[in-house]
């Protein structure tokens, strides 16, 4: 798919938003990307999820994983879906009182190469979270894959990223907003809370 190809897909599900959002990092954005619009179709996410899968597999190769491993909540049904393309098992972590920690009987087997899944990138700060958490509990993160890069491939999460549809949207701290934005209503769509 190209960049026109999956903007059209987020257009079509209606998950391409604009106004003035909160993200869970609390900073404020003009733009917000509401992947799970997206993933609510299955054969959108089919057909999303097998073109990540192509990018990847053109990148690393098609034996560079064991394992796909997730950030819920975001993360869940991308990394099943790119999971199910790769021919992977998936699993995901959860946080608990604000750490990533695996759950429901899933491990990491030791030395399991990881390829960690998210719906969107924006400062990587949730991605490098969760690689931490593998790597915790004995996973070995070779990469990173997201729907959606915010940051236009600024965001470093310590392992190389391969997005689907990379963007550059602005980001500001609540009291440096722009003109424009600071008139429009401020709404938090995510799954999460502010952090403190």
């Amino acid at each position: 798919m190209t960049q026109d190809e999956v903007l059209a897909a987020f257009r079509d599900a209606e998950a391409l938003l604009e106004g003035h959002f909160i993200l869970s990092s609390g900073k404020r954005s003009p733009m917000y990307l509401q992947c799970a619009r997206v993933m609510m179709h299955t054969d959108r996410a089919m057909q999303v999820c097998a073109a990540l899968a192509e990018k990847i597999r053109a990148r690393h190769g098609s034996d560079a994983f064991d394992l796909c491993v997730s950030p819920a909540m975001g993360g869940v049904v991308v990394g099943y879906e790119l999971a199910r393309q790769l021919g992977l098992p998936s699993v995901f972590a959860e946080r608990v009182e604000g750490s990533f920690t695996f759950r429901r009987g899933f491990e990491i087997p030791e030395g399991a190469r990881c390829l960690m899944i998210e719906d969107v990138v924006t400062t990587g700060l949730s991605s490098r979270e969760c690689i931490a958490s593998i790597e915790a509990h004995g996973g070995i993160v070779v990469a990173g894959a997201s729907l959606v890069d915010r940051s236009g491939g600024a965001a470093d999460i310590g392992v190389p990223l391969t997005a689907l549809l990379s963007l550059t949207i602005p980001l500001y701290d609540e009291d440096k907003l722009p003109p424009d934005l600071a008139t429009i209503p401020a709404i938090k769509p995510g799954s999460r809370g502010l952090k403190a």
